[in-house]
């Protein structure tokens, strides 16, 4: 067995609305070979991951897997549920997965996660694992699962990351991370924010650099009369034997820049330990301060926003004697708590035996092989900070005003506006400065989990907290339009970030001719997929989203957002099949409808009701619907009526809207630019589809109707779409239709134009296009066009030279056995000979792949203007 590809989708997707991953694996050989039938290979399965004999797996009991391997089942399925399996033990918690076959031997695999890069890890060992069991050759399995715990612990969201993460979920907010960086975007656009750890966009870095220098800290709360330790900085041994005189034992020695409780020296009695304590740490750290050692309890105070939001008494590691056990095999005992984690991925940190706890057990007079006896309490650090082993107990509400007062003007003081402020004091309810307590230090970017996972006490969601303090009013994100379909997409986008720009908003479009940023390109290609739309929701200077949503996109990638505001289904018809496993209109209307499917619960699904597949997939959709149709009688145009819903319809050459019940006159569409007269029954279609999002948008229906009559069918608006160009008294077209729908709409269009005059074609297929698509195109231009000139794309897709041209020749002939056709593969050369072989007052169209070429082409030769005025006929 083997893997042959992995996919990887961030995001909601055709297979699941979870993060997952597919791997598409060769069974070699496999395929028909059950579980059973491979000697010990269940048994040891099981052996090696008894985790699988909770999996139920179809039968609605735990050991359900485990039976489905006793009565035989394949490879595929089993991988499936050891990638679960294993992620589950690592304690990451994923449940969904399935296996499909693709053909013969080649499976593909769906499994959910939550960590990519672990997960990546654990399904090469399903796999390494699978292929040993067959094999029966040892495998090392415990020393790769401490290998993919090592790739967790660096990826795992530590918990008050993860705190602030789950309140933006709270709001429906997108997180985003950024890299491997450790910081998260949140939201999307103009309202997104950064936070990277609990330090957020407000957290100014000066702010956090003041906080970071401990001396600094001391001295400017100081000059505010706020409570500190009386002590300075010292450069050697002698400045801190005198300075220690000078504030009388006992002394505590630190960095002067340093983080956690790290290198932090307490309780310094004497000059004996002064030196040895100062010589230790002098090996690590170059700038060291002293202070006055402050005997009383350890409190963390949490301000956010200058507001105090929790507090925690912090309680300093220990272990409890059992008069058997030893003092290591005691701290192995509490280490072995589900709560305690290496660093900071849990609640608690597990209690490392270092140096500092072995100074700390040494002053109580013992050592790691020393036996307590039962019922007495040992020390193990004398600093109680929880990233060095130490638990929590809330006393949010113990905490005085005088209190409160000092830790909001100490924050003020650093500029700080989340930070954790440390008080040493016997009592906080009694103000600090009554009975000899003090500010020990403000810390930027302070850990919450204290507060969210109290040992005792009440939680308090500092998280929601933090995410509340980053935006002036209720969290928010920005409007974001998906939209999708066959044929059409690319105009509908173009024309609803027309109309929203023609309002004051900065847009973020993507579309099949590139990224624009308020009309400015800032990348050209086909930008219809995942990256193209991150890069506009990563774009802090967006106030609306509008995203062309194709086909491949949604299969290989998924969707880049979270949720829309408006998804639009245009059309669905035949293109792409044969393509990423998708073979049928069923399938490929499945694929569309993601983009329904994931809209707000108070959004808008904006569908065509004329179309026969967008009208299957309805039922997908849990949000309000608008409907459009040319025909006010489509039945589902009228049931939104009835049901004083949204539906928009053509009526007496009008685009109408009737909203609960009242009746909108939007613009005749015969004044409707992109209708080319009304002739161009697509771009209606393209502009009620719009006028369906704007709605659902709430835009004003008279800026709808003035943004609809100012898109322009030309160059400029609607690159690439139907645009015209006189060429020595010949109308040259060029358009973007690739597909069947696409050319019958133009040819039937250019029909209602066409006098006395030829219509001449220059017509190709992209050539992963199926060759009954080919053949069905071939027989459209055969029997409506005078004369045709077959060309290839320079992108072949896989085709050989001349072999999608062979196809469409073929078609016409059979269809047509007098056509006038001829083949040219280059697309100018092409466009050349139809002009060579055209009269005066010819139409030529050309269904292009590369606009820039032949407008160059025109340009260069012809030096005319693109055709911006409306023909009437």
């Amino acid at each position: 067995m083997k893997i042959v590809q992995k996919r990887i989708y961030e995001g909601k997707n055709v297979y699941s609305y979870k993060k997952c991953i597919r791997i598409d694996v060769d069974l070699e050989g496999y395929c028909e070979i059950p579980s059973n039938e491979i000697p010990n290979f269940n048994f040891n399965l099981i052996k090696i991951i008894p985790e699988l004999k909770k999996h139920r797996c179809g039968i609605d009991e735990e050991g359900g897997f485990v039976k489905r391997l006793e009565t035989g089942t394949y490879l595929a399925h089993i991988c499936e549920h050891i990638i679960i399996a294993i992620q589950n033990t690592l304690g990451i918690d994923v449940s969904y997965g399935k296996a499909r076959e693709i053909e013969d031997d080649m499976y593909y695999i769906i499994v959910e996660y939550e960590y990519k890069n672990t997960a990546i890890e654990v399904a090469n060992l399903a796999i390494d694992l699978i292929n040993c069991l067959i094999n029966q050759i040892p495998l090392n399995f415990q020393e790769r699962i401490s290998v993919i715990k090592e790739t967790l612990r660096k990826e795992e969201i530590g918990p008050s990351t993860k705190a602030i993460c789950e309140a933006a979920k709270e709001y429906n907010l997108p997180v985003t991370p950024l890299g491997d960086s450790g910081i998260y975007q949140i939201g999307y656009g103009k309202m997104s924010k950064f936070i990277e750890a609990t330090i957020g966009n407000k957290t100014g870095c000066v702010a956090v650099d003041i906080s970071c220098d401990k001396l600094l800290t001391k001295k400017l709360l100081e000059s505010q009369n706020i409570p500190v330790a009386q002590g300075n900085k010292v450069l050697n041994i002698i400045g801190a034997l005198k300075e220690a005189e000078a504030i009388g034992y006992p002394v505590v020695l630190k960095p002067q820049y340093g983080s956690k409780g790290k290198d932090v020296i307490l309780n310094i009695e004497n000059e004996k330990q002064l030196v040895n304590s100062y010589t230790d740490l002098r090996k690590t750290q170059k700038d060291i301060i002293i202070e006055k050692y402050a005997n009383g309890k350890d409190y963390r105070i949490c301000v956010v926003n200058y507001k105090v939001v929790a507090g925690a008494l912090r309680i300093a590691p220990f272990v409890t004697g059992n008069g058997k056990d030893k003092l290591r095999t005691l701290i192995n005992i509490l280490n072995n708590d589900p709560l305690r984690g290496e660093d900071h991925e849990k609640p608690l940190t597990k209690i490392k035996i270092n140096e500092e706890l072995i100074r700390c057990i040494i002053k109580q007079g013992m050592d790691l092989e020393y036996i307590p006896a039962d019922g007495k309490k040992i020390l193990l650090r004398e600093n109680a900070n929880l990233s060095t082993g130490g638990m929590a107990i809330d006393c949010t509400d113990e905490i005085c005003e005088e209190n409160i007062e000092y830790c909001i003007n100490a924050a003020k003081t650093l500029g700080l506006d989340i930070c954790g402020v440390d008080i040493c004091s016997n009592d906080i309810s009694v103000p600090i400065s009554e009975n000899n307590g003090i500010i020990m230090e403000v810390n930027a970017a302070p850990g919450i989990r204290m507060h969210h996972y109290p040992s005792k006490g009440k939680k308090h969601d500092v998280g929601k907290a933090i995410l509340e303090s980053l935006y002036d009013g209720e969290p928010s994100s920005i409007p974001i339009v998906s939209i999708t379909g066959t044929n059409g997409k690319t105009t509908t986008t173009r024309l609803v970030n027309h109309v929203l720009r023609r309002m004051g908003y900065n847009v973020g479009m993507t579309s099949t001719d590139g990224i624009y940023l308020n009309d400015r390109c800032i990348h050209r290609g086909d930008d219809s997929g995942f990256n193209s739309a991150k890069t506009i929701l990563l774009n802090r200077d967006v106030d609306i989203a509008v995203l062309e949503t194709a086909r491949g996109g949604l299969i290989r990638k998924g969707l880049a957002y979270n949720v829309a505001d408006v998804g639009v289904i245009t059309n669905i018809t035949n293109d792409h099949l044969g393509l990423d496993g998708i073979n049928s209109m069923e399938e490929l209307s499945f694929v569309k409808s993601l983009v329904g499917e994931v809209v707000k619960e108070d959004g808008f699904v904006v569908i065509n009701a004329d179309d026969k597949y967008s009208k299957t997939i309805i039922n997908r959709f849990k949000c309000e619907k608008i409907y459009f149709s040319k025909s006010k009688n489509n039945e589902l145009i009228q049931q939104n009526i009835r049901n004083n819903k949204i539906a928009i319809f053509i009526e007496n050459d009008m685009m109408c809207v009737i909203n609960n019940n009242r009746k909108y006159e939007i613009l005749s569409v015969k004044k409707l630019p992109v209708s080319y007269n009304g002739i161009l029954e697509y771009n209606i279609e393209n502009a009620m589809a719009a006028c369906g999002t704007l709605i659902g948008l709430k835009v004003d229906y008279c800026m709808i109707s003035k943004g609809l009559m100012d898109f322009q069918l030309d160059d400029k608006d609607s690159n690439g779409r139907f645009n015209q160009y006189m060429y020595n008294s010949r109308r040259v077209i060029l358009d973007y239709g690739h597909n069947i729908e696409g050319y019958k709409s133009v040819i039937s269009s250019l029909e209602k134009i066409k006098e006395k005059n030829n219509i001449i074609g220059v017509i190709g297929i992209p050539g992963d296009r199926q060759d009954d698509i080919g053949y069905e195109i071939g027989k459209i231009c055969a029997n409506h066009l005078d004369k045709i000139v077959i060309k290839e794309d320079k992108d072949r897709r896989g085709r050989k030279i001349g072999e999608v041209a062979s196809v469409l020749e073929k078609s016409i002939l059979k269809n047509n056995k007098n056509a006038k056709v001829s083949i040219c593969l280059d697309e100018v050369e092409a466009l050349k000979h139809a002009l060579n072989i055209s009269n005066k007052n010819d139409i030529i169209v050309v269904f292009f792949e590369d606009l820039k070429r032949l407008t160059d082409f025109i340009k260069k030769e012809n030096v005319p203007e693109c055709v911006s005025e409306i023909y009437n006929f």
